[in-house]
């Protein structure tokens, strides 16, 4: 997804009031029961937090370097998707369905 592309897309789910907790556990128990099916590849997961990445970035703080932002949320998608952090009451398990 092109920074444009990103961008109208960041636009539409601000749009629709897509920007909760409950979207986001959605979204990560979605990945891991699609892994535990054997539809959603390691390299998909890696493209779904690429997007998340890419999407937080547009709303960055001009306080906080680029490259300082970027690992950081690198970082916390990785422990998100590894079940080691929570959003809201969902505790994910993907690194469990390997």
């Amino acid at each position: 997804m092109d920074t444009r592309e990103g961008k109208q897309a960041h636009d539409l789910i601000e749009f629709v009031g897509l920007r909760a907790h409950a979207t986001a556990a959605g979204l990560v128990q979605l990945s891991i029961e699609l892994v535990r099916a054997g539809v959603l590849t390691e390299d998909a997961v890696a493209r779904i937090k690429d997007a998340i990445r890419i999407d937080l970035g547009l709303r960055r703080p001009s306080s906080l370097p680029k490259e300082e932002f970027e690992r950081t949320t690198r970082l916390r998608l990785d422990r998100l998707f590894a079940g080691d952090e929570m959003v809201s009451a969902v505790r994910p398990a993907l690194a469990e369905s390997s």
